[in-house]
């Protein structure tokens, strides 16, 4: 795989006190329609657990994928759903979503979990919310003979060169966004099929993983370390003795400038003025 950009997480904290190595881009927009990854890993409860107390969001989509512990969703639609280790979650929040995100009392082991920022096509921004979680459905998975094991957990996926293997329990997301858990053995390697896709990237969260550079230079990105790829070369993921876990993104632009103010990602400050006033407002209702 052919390595055009790469970003250090940096740590911040959000929420009540959360810890958490974070990934954004809402500028740029190197990686559209992904706009921010949020890394919580911790043994320490202390890290987490103040958790994410009622907040607004509009005009943008949240995925969260929990790998340890688990968190309970509640929002003003009704939802209230135990996300636990293996779920994964979207909200494409639309014209506005009030939600709680706050650990669960019996995950006593840590927390290692992801939330996912898409961006939504300005068309979308003010539709309905759409809620969907893979809880109570099969969470798919395939392996290969090389020690690569490829977690679908949104979009279809084509793993060792075929066009389509698997169908995770969530679609639709902005951008025709697919995200997937790809784990790799000791010197475990595997080639996704992502060829249909314009923006790909990979966040390592654990190992190291090898790639060439835009020089041509044979180049190492160890955990913490995010990477936006070349979608039109193969994309053949290679780990060491120690092994690598990887996230992997991939989806089309959405080709729009945006305004983003904390939980609202607009298209004109006019509208982010106007998310503002209808939250204070109370026209994004509250958690029941």
């Amino acid at each position: 795989m052919k390595v055009l950009q790469r970003f250090s997480a940096l740590p911040a904290m959000d929420g009540d006190g959360v810890n958490i190595n974070r990934i954004s881009d809402f500028e740029q927009l190197r990686f559209d329609p992904y706009l921010m990854i949020d890394e919580i890993k911790s043994d320490d409860e202390q890290d987490f657990i103040g958790g994410f107390p009622p907040h607004p969001h509009r005009g943008v989509e949240t995925f969260t994928y929990i790998r340890k512990g688990g968190f309970e969703h509640r929002d003003q639609l009704g939802n209230v759903k135990p996300i636990r280790a293996g779920d994964v979650q979207w909200m494409s929040t639309g014209r506005g979503v009030v939600h709680s995100e706050m650990p669960l009392a019996d995950a006593k082991e840590g927390l290692h979990g992801f939330q996912i920022w898409l961006n939504m096509p300005a068309k979308d921004k003010m539709r309905a919310p759409i809620y969907q979680d893979s809880l109570n459905q099969h969470k798919p998975q395939v392996s290969n003979e090389h020690g690569a094991t490829l977690f679908a957990l949104a979009g279809a996926w084509g793993f060792n060169h075929n066009p389509v293997d698997i169908h995770a329990a969530i679609d639709g997301l902005a951008g025709n966004g697919a995200i997937a858990d790809l784990t790799l053995k000791p010197y475990g390697h595997g080639t996704l099929n992502l060829e249909r896709f314009k923006t790909v990237c990979v966040y390592i969260y654990q190992g190291e993983l090898h790639y060439i550079d835009k020089q041509g230079l044979r180049e190492t990105a160890g955990a913490g370390q995010f990477a936006v790829l070349d979608a039109l070369d193969v994309c053949h993921f290679q780990a060491e003795d120690k092994g690598a876990g990887l996230l992997i993104l991939a989806g089309n632009p959405i080709n729009e400038s945006i305004v983003q103010m904390g939980p609202f990602v607009m298209n004109t400050q006019a509208e982010i003025d106007q998310a503002v006033r209808n939250y204070q407002q109370g026209l994004f209702g509250q958690i029941i």
